[in-house]
């Protein structure tokens, strides 16, 4: 006689599978101390632009030595003593002819330099480029005695032009290897039929390759600018009058023989921020694309 085996109406629940982890998936863990790093960075980056801002509201020279106290007295008073009783504005004009000078001429230069090579096939093209880099090498130090000897030669001291030229030393090797990378990225094609067009080599870079290289230009344009901007060393010695000084030249007039004005320099140096963050705003949407484009081939 066979015998059956009684079966439950209820039966034992099944626990749910858990999900696996899919390939590059980051656990809770790993979420949380990539955050934190970050933060921690980004504290790092804005710490010491927060603290020049937070001292430059203290209307007193010695405020940065009792920084909890300048709550208490918050004030304007030190933009108001540099904006009116300081050749700012005349530093802010130079300044911004030798740094948009500066952006034009380099971004311009490298451009074509960078285009040549990436597209044309020269005797000595590969030694034009590690000739660009081996410019790189040479601190700016060793560059101002015979960068000053050749601007007196040319009586071009004490003008904007040699400031410019002077600056472009220093931007155009990065900005040319930058624009060569980037420029072969872009398909030959399109060279090609611009070609067709009738379109000249000259033509065919100007209308059609610059446009799609924008996010390229605009990383160069960006570090040229910034280069100019915040450039002392050539400044210093290149401009002789007080009427040529440009903003970081200006801004060490702040330190005199016995002291030093803190509050107006960080009041300056807030002030020298403030167009560099604004051209960083205009062109920061291209700056990922121009940066991560061409890492793989130069």
């Amino acid at each position: 006689m066979a015998t059956t085996t009684p079966t439950s109406d209820t039966a034992a629940p099944v626990q749910p599978a858990r999900a696996a982890r899919r390939r590059g998936q980051r656990g809770p863990g790993a979420s949380l101390a990539l955050h934190a790093t970050l933060l921690t960075a980004a504290f790092v980056a804005f710490f010491p632009v927060g603290w020049i801002t937070w001292i430059s509201l203290g209307p007193d020279k010695t405020d940065f030595l009792h920084a909890d106290e300048i709550a208490g007295k918050l004030s304007l008073a030190n933009y108001s003593k540099v904006l009116g009783d300081t050749e700012f504005i005349s530093w802010f004009t130079n300044s911004l002819i030798v740094a948009l000078g500066t952006c034009v001429l380099a971004v311009f230069v490298a451009a074509s330099a960078g285009y040549a090579v990436s597209r044309m096939r020269f005797p000595g093209h590969r030694q034009l480029m590690w000739a660009f880099l081996v410019t790189q090498m040479f601190p700016m130090a060793i560059l101002i005695v015979p960068l000053y000897n050749l601007a007196a030669g040319l009586d071009l001291l004490d003008t904007y032009w040699i400031l410019i030229l002077a600056n472009c030393t220093t931007a155009f090797p990065y900005c040319a290897w930058l624009l060569k990378g980037y420029f072969d990225t872009i398909p030959v094609e399109i060279d090609e039929a611009g070609r067709v067009d009738g379109l000249s080599p000259f033509g065919t870079f100007y209308r059609l390759v610059l446009p799609l290289a924008r996010p390229g230009l605009a990383v160069a344009a960006f570090y040229t600018f910034l280069t100019a901007w915040a450039e002392f060393a050539f400044a210093s010695v290149l401009m002789l009058s007080e009427d040529k000084y440009t903003l970081p030249t200006g801004l060490a007039t702040f330190v005199s023989e016995h002291d030093q004005q803190w509050n107006l320099m960080a009041a300056t140096g807030v002030l020298i921020a403030l167009p560099a963050a604004v051209f960083f705003y205009l062109v920061q949407r291209h700056l990922v694309t121009g940066l991560t484009a061409g890492a793989a081939k130069s």
